[in-house]
């Protein structure tokens, strides 16, 4: 039986998953029987294992994913979807995330861009990277009241620390100046140091049409387009009952 004064010190240093394990040991006939190295090294998985857990709770919590639920264990990999097996099985392994690449995924309305932006920024929270989920017609106009706020530097400053930013419906909205402006500059933070993953109706060739400014467009372009991973979703609406299940 482990001394309570024992127990007493593992909670002040915050030890919960050692505590919990030796709570578990303490009830198990097989872990009384190995020894103290075997019982000790258990002890301390534990513990990896609980903050491990404890992080990515705060990590998924953080990201406000639209579909919390999606993984990419879940994939539907019909031949009409369009989707590369090797390309997605190389983004799950999250180098995209570590060399600052984005990951631009494009295909009509209903057919899994936001479910699969999402299970490649829960894969990236999974190895430990901070996610931000956000549709992006909603940041830009949230941007613009943070210029009349005084707090728009502030939260650029915020949005440059998150390690993968996921804009969803990229496109989905026409774009006034100020809102290109301030696209071009929350792009611009993360060229080379933070990865982006951006899902839009709209092919890629077609964004620069959309910018409607050319220089800016260029610009903009430049930043998101190049070393990219580009997935181009086909098939039919997977809210079809038909065709159910991203």
């Amino acid at each position: 039986m482990t001394p309570a004064h024992t127990l007493d010190q593992l909670k002040q240093l915050r030890l919960d998953g050692m505590l919990a394990a030796l709570g578990d040991q303490a009830t198990s006939g097989a872990a009384a029987k190995l020894g103290f190295d075997a019982r000790l090294s258990l002890l301390v998985q534990r513990e990896i294992d609980w903050r491990d857990n404890r992080r990515l709770a705060r990590l998924l919590k953080a990201a406000r994913l639209k579909v919390s639920s999606a993984c990419i264990e879940d994939i539907v990999w019909r031949d009409s979807r369009n989707l590369d097996r090797q390309l997605v099985a190389a983004l799950a392994g999250c180098d995209w995330v570590r060399h600052a690449q984005p990951i631009l995924i494009s295909g009509a309305t209903g057919c899994g861009k936001t479910w699969l932006s999402c299970a490649l920024a829960r894969q990236a929270a999974h190895c430990g990277f901070s996610v931000l989920y956000a549709r992006c017609n909603r940041l830009l106009q949230e941007l613009r009241v943070a210029h009349g706020e005084g707090t728009f530097t502030r939260r650029l400053a915020q949005l440059a620390r998150v390690d993968v930013l996921l804009l969803d419906d990229f496109a989905g909205a026409p774009i006034d100046a100020s809102e290109r402006t301030d696209l071009l500059e929350l792009l611009d933070d993360r060229v080379g140091t933070k990865a982006t993953i951006i899902t839009s109706q709209l092919a890629v060739n077609a964004w620069h049409t959309w910018l409607a400014d050319p220089t800016i467009a260029d610009a903009i372009l430049d930043r998101i387009v190049h070393r990219s991973h580009r997935i181009e979703l086909k098939g039919p609406s997977l809210r079809d009952p038909k065709h159910s299940h991203a």
